[in-house]
């Protein structure tokens, strides 16, 4: 598989203050990619960077190939960034929206409209076509800026913090149209404050701490990272008095169980399974980090 991104030493400082002090990374073409970081971690900086917003102070970063120093404007025909803010006009309609962008990226007019009833339909705007942006609700403007982004199909689309604000139907529906984008073939490069949005569509995620990427990998690798399952005992103030490691098989569970029958524990069982909140903690908590850091790995 090809490679959409690839980023090498990349640094950026602001006055005194180091955001991105080394940063490397590879995305596969076609790959969900999840940049997670505390905030004030440099993703957005990061995501400036590689779509051509802002200068580095060193390392090379590519997109399709190309040098978004050096290649600036091939870059930019080749990406589409959704920033974490609607990027609307409010007093237009879904559909005029559309139009305007179509026509501001090259589109003649009876292209433009064309285009414009496609992506109405395909992020399920269609009831609300003919009305102002500034009618519509959060979700629904998300979902328009993210057809704005397709007038002209990129080949990677930056999204930073794209449901930012959005209540829990906008966001999982949103979830979809962005796991649809993807399966048609355009590399996503995501970045969230909500991990269970990255567990969700990741293909494979980075931990951005002090910089530099703290861990890299599949959800499933990053979470085996930290360990197994669980079986947790809570007393009746709901905190863990017994913690049984397990497989988490029925046989593995019944083992648990029998253990904290001999022991005579009392209380409310539950089964813990290993979380990205756990694997944040753990990489950018310097307490929790301290003893045994995850290892980023390609």
């Amino acid at each position: 598989m090809s490679t959409a991104i690839e980023v090498r030493g990349l640094r950026k400082r602001f006055g005194a203050d180091t955001v991105i002090d080394g940063l490397d990374l590879s995305v596969s073409r076609g790959e969900v990619f999840a940049l997670l970081g505390p905030n004030g971690a440099g993703k957005t900086t990061a995501i400036n960077i590689l779509t051509t917003l802002l200068p580095a102070d060193g390392g090379t970063a590519t997109v399709s190939g190309f040098d978004v120093h050096a290649e600036r404007a091939e870059v930019q025909r080749r990406l589409s960034l959704t920033g974490q803010s609607a990027a609307v006009d409010d007093v237009l309609t879904a559909t005029e929206n559309v139009e305007m962008f179509g026509r501001l990226a090259g589109l003649r007019a009876p292209a433009a409209r064309r285009r414009a009833t496609e992506l109405i339909a395909r992020f399920d705007l269609a009831d609300a076509a003919t009305r102002p942006v500034r009618t519509f609700s959060g979700g629904m403007r998300r979902r328009l800026d993210l057809a704005l982004s397709f007038v002209v199909t990129p080949e990677v689309l930056f999204l930073d913090e794209p449901t930012t604000g959005l209540d829990t139907r906008s966001r999982r529906e949103l979830w979809d149209l962005i796991r649809a984008v993807a399966d048609a073939g355009t590399t996503v490069f995501l970045t969230t404050q909500y991990l269970e949005e990255a567990d969700r569509l990741a293909d494979r995620i980075a931990v951005l701490h002090d910089g530099r990427i703290a861990a890299l990998g599949t959800p499933s690798e990053l979470k085996a990272r930290i360990g197994g399952d669980a079986v947790d005992v809570h007393d009746e103030r709901g905190e863990v008095v017994r913690t049984i490691p397990t497989d988490g098989t029925v046989s593995g569970i019944r083992r648990a169980l029998d253990l904290l029958d001999q022991e005579q524990v009392a209380g409310m069982v539950s089964l813990r399974r290993p979380t990205l909140d756990d694997v944040f903690l753990a990489v950018t908590a310097p307490v929790l980090a301290s003893d045994r850091p995850l290892e980023a790995s390609a």
